[in-house]
């Protein structure tokens, strides 16, 4: 049974240039109690954690702490009212003991000198709590991530925090290390504490969970008790319905040329890399499109980025045309005519300070060497070209692509990598944060280009569309490929059940 109402936010708004990232949200989260935070990239997520712990201030609404009415201009009076957060990324000082990690900024002193006696002590004692025993005196570098993210839930305990929020704490943890994690948490919750946990993994979300809240699109979705709240009912919340472009039409006889070019095939057999993805086995052929299934979190970028070369495979092979290759880097990735257009496109794609023609030309360059110059004329004529085809709308092509609309800047990075004349074309989430008429344009060029001979791996977290352009779908779940889908098969039911731990 819970305790008192602890944190409220009442009509939570926040935007950004551009984007609402919260829009009216109401959220409660009670002593005693783990309340998971589930939602798809985008949803807002981030952001109300971004804003309850003071690192953004909220632009209407209210949050309130015991019924009283609070805002935070910084993160330190979050903390100070007793709201701590553990990150997916320890924001520890590995260089520093163990002790010196949990009393970092508030070291008793004895004389005027740090007391170093009394840091140990206390510290064993806030490890004691969680039924933690380490040699506090060790540098917290010489332990391992996990045990790292139990030295930060120390540091909160010991500091008398009333609400703890795990923010993607099981990331880079495996079964036996979540476990662990578990057994603290349900300890703190037994104590009293109100913990606000964020994860992708769906299996955890119902090991874990009393209550969910559901968001969707910058707004609550809905507020759910765990226990009656069955699991493809969740994903349904979570994904929505999306309109989708119409179905990719493929003729039989081009059907049959792309199945009967095996010698042109990428395959994946066994390849994986631990705490990112389990072994899998894929078969990506020219003209066909493979799309990958899955929530945020399911391992689908991560598959993409082994498959380029971003990442390293730990296990595993891949093989083009029946012969192994070896993609240590994106160098090799493209040496052997694999493109990849990322998720992120600010942050791992444009470079937006360029123009539109040196951001589309500069994979093709890259490829070349920096001692084979392509020329302006010919950079121009590349550009004008695929500006045109794709239908990019620029002033001009020495426009600065960052001055460009989302749609038009996600056409320009299709553009680089089509430039380079690719055999299989990685597109994750090509059509995120654009408008319905831009996902349509790109949505029918990607059917044509496939059409065309090009092997096409789709991941996307709009269901319907990816079963409405795909050939074949492998749906992924924590990490592991648990089906794979073609013909008949490719339902959306299906898919979903699939997702929520089900049998197709």
């Amino acid at each position: 049974m819970t305790g008192p109402l602890v944190l409220e936010t009442l009509g939570l708004t926040k935007s950004f240039p551009g984007v609402h990232a919260l829009k009216g949200v109401d959220f409660r989260l009670y002593a005693g109690e783990v309340h998971t935070l589930m939602g798809q990239n985008g949803a807002g997520k981030s952001t109300l954690i971004n804003v309850l712990t003071g690192v953004h201030a909220h632009d209407a609404g209210d949050i309130r702490i015991d019924g009283q009415s609070v805002r935070f201009a910084a993160p330190l009076e979050a903390e100070a009212a007793g709201i701590r957060t553990l990150y997916q990324e320890v924001n520890l000082c590995p260089n520093l003991s163990v002790a010196e990690n949990i009393f970092a900024g508030r070291q008793p002193r004895r004389r005027g000198a740090i007391d170093w006696k009394a840091i140990n002590v206390g510290a064993r004692k806030a490890l004691d709590q969680l039924n933690i025993s380490l040699d506090v005196t060790q540098s917290l570098d010489t332990y391992p991530i996990a045990v790292q993210q139990m030295v930060a839930i120390a540091r909160a305990v010991s500091v008398d925090a009333r609400v703890l929020i795990l923010d993607e704490p099981t990331s880079s943890l495996d079964d036996s290390e979540v476990a662990k994690l578990f057994e603290v948490i349900r300890r703190l919750k037994a104590a009293g504490m109100a913990i606000l946990f964020v994860t992708h993994f769906l299996e955890q979300t119902y090991a874990i969970s009393d209550r969910i809240t559901v968001m969707r699109n910058g707004e609550r979705e809905g507020e759910y008790l765990a226990k009656d709240l069955p699991v493809d009912v969740l994903v349904h919340k979570m994904v929505g319905n999306v309109p989708v472009a119409g179905e990719r039409s493929t003729s039989k006889g081009q059907a049959a040329a792309a199945g009967s070019a095996a010698s042109s095939n990428f395959d994946m057999r066994g390849v994986g890399r631990r705490g990112a993805v389990q072994p899998m086995d894929l078969t990506l052929e020219p003209g066909r499109i493979v799309g990958l299934a899955g929530l945020l979190g399911s391992g689908r970028t991560e598959t993409a980025r082994l498959l380029f070369g971003a990442d390293r495979a730990d296990t595993g092979t891949i093989t083009a045309g029946g012969k192994p290759i070896k993609l240590g880097s994106p160098r090799h990735a493209v040496r052997h005519g694999i493109a990849y257009c990322p998720e992120d496109r600010k942050k791992e794609g444009i470079v937006g300070a360029l123009s539109v023609r040196e951001n589309i030309v500069l994979a093709l360059q890259a490829r070349r060497g920096w001692w084979r110059p392509l020329g302006r004329a010919k950079e121009r004529r590349i550009a004008e070209h695929y500006v045109k085809a794709l239908g990019i709308r620029a002033r001009d092509i020495e426009q600065p692509i960052e001055l460009l609309s989302g749609g038009n800047q996600q056409k320009a990075l299709l553009a680089r990598w089509l430039a380079i004349d690719p055999k299989m074309l990685i597109l994750d989430e090509p059509t995120r944060g654009i408008d319905v008429a831009a996902k349509f344009e790109i949505m029918d060029y990607v059917s044509k280009l496939c059409e065309k001979g090009l092997g096409i791996l789709l991941i996307s977290s709009e269901i319907p569309e990816v079963l409405r352009i795909s050939d074949r779908i492998a749906v992924l779940r924590d990490r592991r490929k648990v089906a794979e889908l073609s013909g008949d098969a490719l339902d959306e039911q299906a898919v979903y059940r699939l997702i929520a731990g089900g049998q197709a």
